[in-house]
């Protein structure tokens, strides 16, 4: 059994982002992370695959930025990383990605298992993974929270829907994104850390997966910050009951209600 993980470093979720005069994201001097929602996904694939005997990958797009989420992966336990970068290659374009992923895929050539995280928190989407599926032709399982099956043939899941849970079976090869109700992530073991501080990460081009062209529909071409929200706050004084019925009178006032 060989599952991949696709994964990304993104800015820590208590840094300052702002957008700078030319439009480029920044957030100083933090740290970026893996993103959050991938550590689930890679508990995962650590977990099925030792119980397999099999073998986790997991695989990175994009620039440097993204060398130290591998890392820690490999310091959780995945078997292998890779990352992909050229400068035809734009991650942030989901067609791009998801082209560039597939073809990873096939030229990895015993896979039998995706797993993504729900989504990217810096881009907020989950557009690519839904693509990546296509590209391939397998069926995609949406909002995994438990696995309660898994050989080489078939795999059986529960996902939560709105409406509940929904238990599902489909042949393998198949692609998952998960929910953070279906594991709890380890923390990396400190001789796992150093093992990964020591491991050269190949890096992949578009030209060693046999891709010429991404097919990109999306051009970034810069952000805007949101506007500055000038907030009043007041405070109301009096008992519970004359708070309670200043405030109904205010909210009357300014037609909330």
């Amino acid at each position: 059994m060989h599952i991949v993980v696709f994964t990304r470093g993104t800015p820590d979720t208590a840094a300052k982002v702002d957008v700078n005069a030319s439009g480029a994201v920044t957030w100083g001097d933090a740290a970026t992370v893996v993103n959050p929602w991938d550590e689930y996904a890679l508990e995962e694939a650590i977990v099925q695959a030792e119980k397999a005997k099999g073998k986790a990958t997991v695989i990175a797009l994009g620039g440097d930025l993204h060398v130290d989420a591998l890392k820690h992966s490999l310091a959780m336990g995945m078997s292998e990383a890779i990352r992909i970068h050229d400068d035809g290659l734009d991650p942030f374009d989901s067609l791009s990605y998801a082209t560039t992923a597939a073809a990873a895929i096939r030229k990895l050539g015993d896979v039998q298992l995706v797993i993504f995280g729900k989504e990217s928190v810096d881009v907020g989407t989950d557009q690519h993974i839904y693509q990546t599926a296509r590209k391939l032709g397998w069926t995609m399982l949406s909002n995994v929270s438990k696995i309660l099956a898994l050989d080489g043939n078939t795999i059986k899941v529960e996902r939560l829907l709105e409406t509940g849970k929904q238990i599902a079976t489909a042949q393998l090869p198949a692609v998952i994104n998960v929910t953070k109700e279906i594991n709890e992530p380890r923390y990396p073991s400190f001789m796992g850390i150093r093992k990964a501080s020591k491991a050269t990460i190949p890096q992949w081009t578009l030209a060693d997966l046999g891709v010429n062209a991404t097919g990109k529909k999306v051009a970034l071409k810069s952000y805007k910050g949101l506007p500055a929200r000038n907030v009043q706050v007041e405070m109301i004084d009096g008992s519970p009951e004359e708070q309670a019925k200043k405030l109904v009178d205010k909210l009357l006032e300014e037609k909330v209600l």
